[in-house]
């Protein structure tokens, strides 16, 4: 399968559920993917190689992510293409309300970055207008929201 953002569907395990890039214009696993709407409306239509303007999105997101200057977290270097059942964890807020940021279905850019000395991690995830910067433990357990912020 071709896609727009580079992505070796081949390697991918969630190939049937997702659907193909190009076969579902876009619209992996149902819902709508920010680096297909990014190169779409820059006017990419060539699915055969990664979109300039995809790589210009990532590159602005990875400095967004950096200039957070979160102390124990280790720079920011590359973000992957995320299915939002991956990264759509469940945040207990202060009044015990919980909530959950993002949409199963559609495809975020993030990453899994360790946090330093320490046995979590920092989930980090982004689409067109929000960036989130979360810190879990072995699998998801125990998320924490450190950044939720309008980009």
């Amino acid at each position: 399968m071709k896609t727009i953002c580079g992505i070796d569907c081949n390697e991918c395990g969630l190939k049937e559920e997702c659907g193909g890039c190009k076969e579902t214009n876009g619209h992996p696993f149902g819902g709508s993917c920010m680096i297909a709407e990014c190169s779409n409306s820059n006017g990419c239509t060539d699915c055969s190689k990664s979109c300039s303007s995809a790589c210009k999105l990532k590159a602005q997101l990875i400095e967004e992510f950096n200039a957070l200057g979160i102390e124990d977290m280790e720079k920011v270097t590359n973000l992957n293409a995320l299915n939002g059942s991956f990264v759509n964890l469940e945040y207990t807020l202060a009044s015990g309300q919980t909530i959950k940021f993002w949409d199963d279905n559609r495809v975020y850019l993030g990453n899994q970055i360790c946090k330093k000395n320490s046995n979590r991690c920092y989930g980090l995830t982004a689409d067109e207008n929000y960036l989130l910067v979360c810190e879990y433990g072995e699998n998801g357990t125990e998320p924490e929201i450190i950044v939720f912020k309008k980009r």
